[in-house]
Protein backbone atom coordinates (compact mmCIF):
# COMPACT_ATOMS: atom_id res chain seq x y z
CA UNK A 1 0.00 0.00 0.00
CA UNK A 2 1.26 3.48 -0.81
CA UNK A 3 -1.25 5.37 1.34
CA UNK A 4 -2.35 4.48 4.87
CA UNK A 5 -5.56 2.46 5.12
CA UNK A 6 -8.58 4.14 6.66
CA UNK A 7 -9.56 0.89 8.41
CA UNK A 8 -7.11 -1.94 9.09
CA UNK A 9 -8.31 -5.32 10.35
CA UNK A 10 -5.80 -7.50 12.19
CA UNK A 11 -6.77 -11.15 12.61
CA UNK A 12 -5.38 -12.46 15.91
CA UNK A 13 -5.04 -10.74 19.30
CA UNK A 14 -1.72 -12.27 20.28
CA UNK A 15 1.59 -10.49 20.64
CA UNK A 16 2.16 -10.28 16.87
CA UNK A 17 -1.23 -8.74 16.17
CA UNK A 18 -0.86 -6.39 19.13
CA UNK A 19 2.54 -5.24 17.89
CA UNK A 20 1.20 -4.53 14.41
CA UNK A 21 -1.68 -2.55 15.96
CA UNK A 22 0.63 -0.51 18.18
CA UNK A 23 3.19 0.44 15.55
CA UNK A 24 0.52 1.16 12.93
CA UNK A 25 -1.21 3.52 15.36
CA UNK A 26 2.07 5.33 15.91
CA UNK A 27 2.86 5.59 12.20
CA UNK A 28 -0.66 6.45 11.05
CA UNK A 29 -2.76 7.88 13.90
CA UNK A 30 -5.76 8.40 11.62
CA UNK A 31 -6.05 4.72 10.70
CA UNK A 32 -8.88 2.95 12.48
CA UNK A 33 -7.75 -0.46 13.74
CA UNK A 34 -9.89 -3.48 14.56
CA UNK A 35 -8.38 -6.65 16.04
CA UNK A 36 -10.42 -9.84 15.63
CA UNK A 37 -9.88 -12.73 18.06
CA UNK A 38 -11.78 -16.02 18.05
CA UNK A 39 -11.28 -16.63 21.79
CA UNK A 40 -13.01 -14.67 24.58
CA UNK A 41 -9.74 -13.06 25.74
CA UNK A 42 -6.64 -11.54 24.19
CA UNK A 43 -3.37 -13.52 24.11
CA UNK A 44 -5.17 -16.85 24.67
CA UNK A 45 -2.38 -19.06 23.37
CA UNK A 46 1.45 -18.71 23.39
CA UNK A 47 1.22 -14.93 23.84
CA UNK A 48 -0.34 -15.54 27.23
CA UNK A 49 1.50 -18.72 28.18
CA UNK A 50 5.03 -18.32 26.79
CA UNK A 51 8.17 -17.90 28.86
CA UNK A 52 9.14 -14.53 27.40
CA UNK A 53 12.87 -15.19 27.08
CA UNK A 54 14.78 -12.61 25.00
CA UNK A 55 18.31 -12.90 23.59
CA UNK A 56 20.01 -10.29 21.43
CA UNK A 57 23.04 -12.14 20.07
CA UNK A 58 21.71 -15.69 19.83
CA UNK A 59 20.88 -15.25 16.16
CA UNK A 60 24.27 -13.83 15.17
CA UNK A 61 25.48 -15.05 11.83
CA UNK A 62 22.02 -16.13 10.70
CA UNK A 63 19.43 -14.52 8.46
CA UNK A 64 17.47 -13.52 11.58
CA UNK A 65 20.33 -11.56 13.18
CA UNK A 66 18.77 -8.17 12.46
CA UNK A 67 15.45 -9.33 13.89
CA UNK A 68 17.22 -10.41 17.09
CA UNK A 69 19.21 -7.21 17.50
CA UNK A 70 16.57 -4.65 16.62
CA UNK A 71 13.74 -6.36 18.45
CA UNK A 72 15.77 -6.91 21.62
CA UNK A 73 16.56 -3.20 21.64
CA UNK A 74 12.91 -2.31 21.00
CA UNK A 75 11.85 -4.50 23.93
CA UNK A 76 14.17 -2.58 26.22
CA UNK A 77 12.94 0.80 24.93
CA UNK A 78 9.26 -0.11 25.16
CA UNK A 79 9.62 -1.68 28.60
CA UNK A 80 11.02 1.61 29.89
CA UNK A 81 8.42 3.71 28.06
CA UNK A 82 5.53 1.52 29.16
CA UNK A 83 6.92 0.81 32.64
CA UNK A 84 6.53 -2.96 32.23
CA UNK A 85 6.85 -4.70 35.59
CA UNK A 86 7.82 -8.04 34.06
CA UNK A 87 10.80 -6.88 32.01
CA UNK A 88 14.35 -7.25 33.26
CA UNK A 89 17.79 -8.29 32.11
CA UNK A 90 18.91 -11.60 33.59
CA UNK A 91 21.95 -13.91 33.32
CA UNK A 92 21.68 -17.43 31.88
CA UNK A 93 23.29 -20.69 33.00
CA UNK A 94 23.70 -23.97 31.19
CA UNK A 95 22.96 -26.82 33.62
CA UNK A 96 23.78 -30.46 33.02
CA UNK A 97 21.81 -33.26 34.68
CA UNK A 98 23.58 -35.43 37.23
CA UNK A 99 23.54 -36.83 40.73
CA UNK A 100 26.07 -34.64 42.55
CA UNK A 101 25.45 -31.66 44.77
CA UNK A 102 25.64 -28.44 42.76
CA UNK A 103 28.84 -26.52 43.42
CA UNK A 104 27.99 -23.03 44.59
CA UNK A 105 29.60 -19.99 42.98
CA UNK A 106 28.59 -16.40 42.39
CA UNK A 107 26.67 -17.37 39.23
CA UNK A 108 24.55 -20.05 40.89
CA UNK A 109 21.03 -19.00 41.99
CA UNK A 110 20.22 -19.57 45.65
CA UNK A 111 17.45 -22.07 44.82
CA UNK A 112 19.69 -24.34 42.70
CA UNK A 113 20.67 -26.43 45.72
CA UNK A 114 19.82 -30.01 44.76
CA UNK A 115 21.45 -32.59 42.52
CA UNK A 116 22.83 -32.12 39.03
CA UNK A 117 25.96 -31.94 36.94
CA UNK A 118 28.13 -29.03 35.92
CA UNK A 119 27.03 -25.46 35.25
CA UNK A 120 28.47 -22.90 32.89
CA UNK A 121 27.50 -19.34 32.04
CA UNK A 122 25.69 -18.78 28.74
CA UNK A 123 25.07 -15.06 29.24
CA UNK A 124 25.87 -12.41 31.81
CA UNK A 125 22.59 -10.55 31.42
CA UNK A 126 23.88 -7.86 29.09
CA UNK A 127 22.08 -9.31 26.08
CA UNK A 128 19.54 -11.67 27.66
CA UNK A 129 16.29 -10.58 29.25
CA UNK A 130 12.69 -11.55 29.88
CA UNK A 131 9.21 -10.09 29.66
CA UNK A 132 5.71 -11.35 30.28
CA UNK A 133 4.18 -11.71 26.80
CA UNK A 134 0.72 -11.18 28.25
CA UNK A 135 1.73 -7.86 29.82
CA UNK A 136 3.39 -6.75 26.58
CA UNK A 137 0.37 -7.75 24.48
CA UNK A 138 -2.09 -6.04 26.82
CA UNK A 139 -0.10 -2.81 26.91
CA UNK A 140 0.45 -2.73 23.14
CA UNK A 141 -3.27 -3.16 22.44
CA UNK A 142 -4.19 -0.57 25.04
CA UNK A 143 -1.80 2.00 23.59
CA UNK A 144 -2.91 1.30 20.02
CA UNK A 145 -6.50 2.36 20.79
CA UNK A 146 -7.60 -0.58 18.64
CA UNK A 147 -11.11 -1.97 18.87
CA UNK A 148 -10.78 -5.62 19.94
CA UNK A 149 -13.56 -8.00 18.90
CA UNK A 150 -13.26 -11.18 20.98
CA UNK A 151 -15.22 -14.39 20.41
CA UNK A 152 -15.23 -13.52 16.70
CA UNK A 153 -14.03 -16.10 14.17
CA UNK A 154 -13.12 -15.22 10.58
CA UNK A 155 -14.76 -17.35 7.91
CA UNK A 156 -13.51 -15.68 4.72
CA UNK A 157 -12.11 -12.58 3.08
CA UNK A 158 -14.04 -10.59 0.47
CA UNK A 159 -12.32 -8.73 -2.35
CA UNK A 160 -13.03 -6.16 -5.03
CA UNK A 161 -14.56 -7.13 -8.36
CA UNK A 162 -11.16 -7.64 -9.95
CA UNK A 163 -10.04 -9.70 -6.95
CA UNK A 164 -6.85 -7.84 -6.08
CA UNK A 165 -8.01 -5.77 -3.11
CA UNK A 166 -9.52 -6.80 0.22
CA UNK A 167 -12.81 -5.03 0.92
CA UNK A 168 -14.10 -6.83 4.02
CA UNK A 169 -13.51 -9.57 6.55
CA UNK A 170 -16.39 -12.00 7.03
CA UNK A 171 -17.16 -13.60 10.41
CA UNK A 172 -18.86 -16.90 11.16
CA UNK A 173 -21.55 -14.89 12.97
CA UNK A 174 -22.58 -13.41 9.63
CA UNK A 175 -21.10 -10.01 10.42
CA UNK A 176 -19.04 -8.30 7.74
CA UNK A 177 -16.26 -5.85 8.66
CA UNK A 178 -15.52 -3.45 5.84
CA UNK A 179 -11.85 -2.53 5.58
CA UNK A 180 -9.15 -1.49 3.16
CA UNK A 181 -6.31 -3.46 4.75
CA UNK A 182 -5.92 -6.81 6.51
CA UNK A 183 -3.05 -8.49 8.38
CA UNK A 184 -3.15 -12.19 9.33
CA UNK A 185 -1.47 -12.80 12.72
CA UNK A 186 -2.95 -16.12 13.82
CA UNK A 187 0.13 -18.05 14.88
CA UNK A 188 -0.17 -21.72 13.83
CA UNK A 189 -3.66 -21.13 12.42
CA UNK A 190 -2.27 -18.61 9.93
CA UNK A 191 -2.21 -21.57 7.53
CA UNK A 192 -5.93 -20.75 7.07
CA UNK A 193 -4.74 -17.85 4.92
CA UNK A 194 -4.06 -20.42 2.20
CA UNK A 195 -7.82 -20.79 1.75
CA UNK A 196 -8.60 -17.08 2.10
CA UNK A 197 -5.96 -16.01 -0.44
CA UNK A 198 -5.70 -18.46 -3.35
CA UNK A 199 -2.31 -17.11 -4.44
CA UNK A 200 -0.38 -18.44 -1.44
CA UNK A 201 0.55 -21.56 0.44
CA UNK A 202 1.23 -21.14 4.17
CA UNK A 203 2.68 -24.46 5.41
CA UNK A 204 2.71 -24.71 9.18
CA UNK A 205 3.17 -27.17 12.01
CA UNK A 206 1.99 -26.33 15.51
CA UNK A 207 4.22 -27.60 18.31
CA UNK A 208 1.94 -28.13 21.32
CA UNK A 209 3.97 -28.17 24.54
CA UNK A 210 3.26 -28.24 28.25
CA UNK A 211 4.60 -25.60 30.63
CA UNK A 212 4.28 -25.00 34.37
CA UNK A 213 4.50 -22.05 36.75
CA UNK A 214 5.67 -22.42 40.34
CA UNK A 215 4.23 -20.36 43.20
CA UNK A 216 5.82 -17.08 44.15
CA UNK A 217 8.82 -16.83 46.46
CA UNK A 218 10.15 -13.53 47.72
CA UNK A 219 13.85 -14.28 47.39
CA UNK A 220 14.48 -16.44 44.31
CA UNK A 221 17.55 -15.22 42.42
CA UNK A 222 16.87 -14.11 38.86
CA UNK A 223 19.00 -16.52 36.84
CA UNK A 224 17.59 -18.41 33.86
CA UNK A 225 18.58 -22.04 33.31
CA UNK A 226 18.88 -24.04 30.10
CA UNK A 227 19.14 -27.65 31.23
CA UNK A 228 20.56 -30.56 29.30
CA UNK A 229 18.56 -33.64 28.41
CA UNK A 230 17.62 -35.47 31.61
CA UNK A 231 17.07 -39.09 30.63
CA UNK A 232 15.63 -39.91 34.05
CA UNK A 233 12.58 -37.74 33.40
CA UNK A 234 12.89 -37.12 29.64
CA UNK A 235 12.99 -33.38 30.21
CA UNK A 236 15.29 -30.57 29.13
CA UNK A 237 13.96 -27.80 31.30
CA UNK A 238 14.16 -24.11 30.51
CA UNK A 239 13.70 -22.31 33.82
CA UNK A 240 12.81 -18.61 33.99
CA UNK A 241 12.46 -16.92 37.39
CA UNK A 242 10.21 -13.88 37.06
CA UNK A 243 10.40 -10.52 38.84
CA UNK A 244 7.17 -11.29 40.73
CA UNK A 245 8.76 -14.35 42.37
CA UNK A 246 7.25 -17.03 40.13
CA UNK A 247 9.34 -19.55 38.22
CA UNK A 248 8.21 -20.57 34.74
CA UNK A 249 9.37 -23.92 33.29
CA UNK A 250 9.06 -25.27 29.77
CA UNK A 251 11.06 -27.88 27.88
CA UNK A 252 9.21 -30.64 29.72
CA UNK A 253 9.22 -33.02 26.73
CA UNK A 254 6.42 -34.89 25.03
CA UNK A 255 5.49 -32.16 22.55
CA UNK A 256 2.69 -32.91 20.08
CA UNK A 257 3.19 -32.03 16.41
CA UNK A 258 -0.05 -30.71 14.95
CA UNK A 259 -0.09 -30.76 11.15
CA UNK A 260 -1.60 -27.97 9.08
CA UNK A 261 -4.47 -30.20 7.94
CA UNK A 262 -5.63 -30.33 11.57
CA UNK A 263 -4.88 -26.66 12.13
CA UNK A 264 -7.10 -25.81 9.17
CA UNK A 265 -9.85 -27.71 10.95
CA UNK A 266 -9.28 -25.33 13.91
CA UNK A 267 -7.80 -27.99 16.19
CA UNK A 268 -6.92 -26.32 19.53
CA UNK A 269 -7.99 -22.89 18.21
CA UNK A 270 -10.33 -22.83 21.20
CA UNK A 271 -7.72 -22.21 23.91
CA UNK A 272 -9.75 -24.14 26.50
CA UNK A 273 -9.06 -27.34 24.54
CA UNK A 274 -5.28 -26.86 24.53
CA UNK A 275 -4.33 -28.45 27.85
CA UNK A 276 -1.20 -29.69 29.62
CA UNK A 277 -0.18 -33.37 29.59
CA UNK A 278 -0.39 -34.60 33.21
CA UNK A 279 2.51 -37.02 32.71
CA UNK A 280 4.78 -34.18 31.53
CA UNK A 281 3.71 -31.97 34.42
CA UNK A 282 4.72 -34.74 36.82
CA UNK A 283 8.05 -35.21 35.01
CA UNK A 284 8.79 -31.48 35.18
CA UNK A 285 7.90 -31.41 38.88
CA UNK A 286 10.28 -34.29 39.64
CA UNK A 287 13.06 -32.78 37.54
CA UNK A 288 12.75 -29.43 39.31
CA UNK A 289 12.55 -31.08 42.73
CA UNK A 290 15.75 -32.98 41.97
CA UNK A 291 17.58 -29.77 41.07
CA UNK A 292 16.16 -27.69 43.90
CA UNK A 293 15.79 -28.87 47.49
CA UNK A 294 14.27 -25.48 48.22
CA UNK A 295 11.38 -25.98 45.81
CA UNK A 296 10.90 -29.61 46.87
CA UNK A 297 10.64 -28.51 50.48
CA UNK A 298 8.50 -25.42 49.99
CA UNK A 299 6.30 -26.71 47.17
CA UNK A 300 6.07 -30.50 47.51
CA UNK A 301 2.80 -30.59 45.58
CA UNK A 302 4.42 -29.00 42.56
CA UNK A 303 3.50 -26.07 40.34
CA UNK A 304 0.65 -23.65 40.81
CA UNK A 305 -0.22 -23.43 37.11
CA UNK A 306 -0.16 -26.12 34.42
CA UNK A 307 -0.86 -25.18 30.82
CA UNK A 308 -0.07 -25.82 27.17
CA UNK A 309 0.26 -23.73 24.03
CA UNK A 310 1.55 -24.05 20.48
CA UNK A 311 4.49 -22.56 18.65
CA UNK A 312 3.96 -21.87 14.92
CA UNK A 313 6.67 -23.48 12.80
CA UNK A 314 7.02 -23.17 9.01
CA UNK A 315 9.10 -25.91 7.34
CA UNK A 316 12.27 -23.78 7.22
CA UNK A 317 11.81 -22.47 10.79
CA UNK A 318 11.82 -18.86 9.53
CA UNK A 319 8.99 -16.38 10.11
CA UNK A 320 6.58 -15.22 7.44
CA UNK A 321 6.58 -11.40 7.32
CA UNK A 322 5.15 -10.55 3.95
CA UNK A 323 2.68 -8.98 1.60
CA UNK A 324 0.21 -11.41 0.04
CA UNK A 325 1.03 -11.64 -3.68
CA UNK A 326 -1.80 -10.64 -5.97
CA UNK A 327 -3.40 -8.34 -3.38
CA UNK A 328 -2.75 -4.64 -2.85
CA UNK A 329 -3.68 -4.52 0.83
CA UNK A 330 -3.20 -7.95 2.42
CA UNK A 331 -0.34 -9.01 4.67
CA UNK A 332 0.75 -11.92 6.85
CA UNK A 333 2.86 -11.92 10.01
CA UNK A 334 3.21 -15.43 11.45
CA UNK A 335 5.36 -18.51 11.97
CA UNK A 336 7.87 -16.98 14.38
CA UNK A 337 8.82 -20.35 15.85
CA UNK A 338 10.34 -20.21 19.36
CA UNK A 339 11.34 -16.53 18.99
CA UNK A 340 7.83 -15.10 18.63
CA UNK A 341 8.00 -13.04 21.83
CA UNK A 342 11.44 -11.66 21.02
CA UNK A 343 10.65 -10.79 17.40
CA UNK A 344 7.21 -9.29 18.04
CA UNK A 345 8.23 -5.60 18.26
CA UNK A 346 10.34 -5.55 15.11
CA UNK A 347 7.80 -7.68 13.22
CA UNK A 348 5.05 -5.26 14.20
CA UNK A 349 7.18 -2.31 13.15
CA UNK A 350 8.01 -3.92 9.80
CA UNK A 351 4.36 -4.70 9.09
CA UNK A 352 3.26 -1.21 10.04
CA UNK A 353 5.77 0.24 7.59
CA UNK A 354 4.53 -2.06 4.84
CA UNK A 355 0.89 -1.24 5.59
CA UNK A 356 1.38 2.53 5.79
CA UNK A 357 4.36 3.24 3.51
CA UNK A 358 4.45 0.24 1.22
CA UNK A 359 8.02 -0.65 2.16
CA UNK A 360 10.06 -1.91 5.12
CA UNK A 361 13.19 -0.50 6.73
CA UNK A 362 14.43 -4.09 7.21
CA UNK A 363 15.44 -6.56 4.51
CA UNK A 364 12.72 -9.20 4.76
CA UNK A 365 13.32 -11.08 1.51
CA UNK A 366 14.08 -14.31 3.43
CA UNK A 367 10.72 -14.09 5.21
CA UNK A 368 8.53 -13.61 2.14
CA UNK A 369 5.62 -16.06 1.83
CA UNK A 370 6.53 -16.43 -1.86
CA UNK A 371 9.30 -18.83 -0.87
CA UNK A 372 6.62 -21.50 -0.53
CA UNK A 373 5.32 -20.89 -4.04
CA UNK A 374 2.82 -18.53 -5.66
CA UNK A 375 -0.36 -19.62 -7.38
CA UNK A 376 -2.33 -17.66 -9.92
CA UNK A 377 -5.71 -16.50 -8.68
CA UNK A 378 -8.36 -18.97 -9.78
CA UNK A 379 -6.10 -22.04 -9.88
CA UNK A 380 -6.36 -24.82 -7.32
CA UNK A 381 -3.67 -25.44 -4.80
CA UNK A 382 -1.42 -28.22 -5.44
CA UNK A 383 15.53 -28.20 12.22
CA UNK A 384 13.30 -26.36 14.52
CA UNK A 385 14.57 -25.08 17.84
CA UNK A 386 16.32 -22.33 19.75
CA UNK A 387 19.96 -21.61 19.02
CA UNK A 388 22.68 -19.44 20.43
CA UNK A 389 24.63 -18.79 17.25
CA UNK A 390 25.26 -22.25 15.82
CA UNK A 391 24.80 -24.03 19.16
CA UNK A 392 21.51 -25.81 19.82
CA UNK A 393 20.04 -24.84 23.19
CA UNK A 394 16.73 -25.70 24.78
CA UNK A 395 14.10 -27.88 23.20
CA UNK A 396 14.89 -29.22 19.73
CA UNK A 397 11.91 -30.57 17.82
Amino acid sequence: MSTPPSHLVIIGAGIQGASVAYFTSKLSPTTRITVVESNPTIAPHASGKGGGFLARSWGDGSVTQELHHRSFDLHEELAAEWNLASYRKLPVLSVQPGSSEFKKNKSTPNWLDGLGGGTSRMGDGSDTAQVSPFEFTSEALLRSNAAVLTSSTVSSISTSSNGDEVTSVELTSGESIECDGVVVCMGPWSCLASSWFPTITVPMVGIKSTSIVWPRRSNSDGVALFCGEDNEFNTHLEVYPRPNGEIYCCGVGGSEYVQDSDLKDNLYLDATTCNAQPSRVEAAKKSMHKMSKTYKSEFPDGPETTQACMRPCPPDALPIISTVPGYKNAFINAGHNCWGILWAPISGKILSEMVVKGRSSVNIEAFDVRRFGVREIGKKQGERGRRKGSEQVGEQW
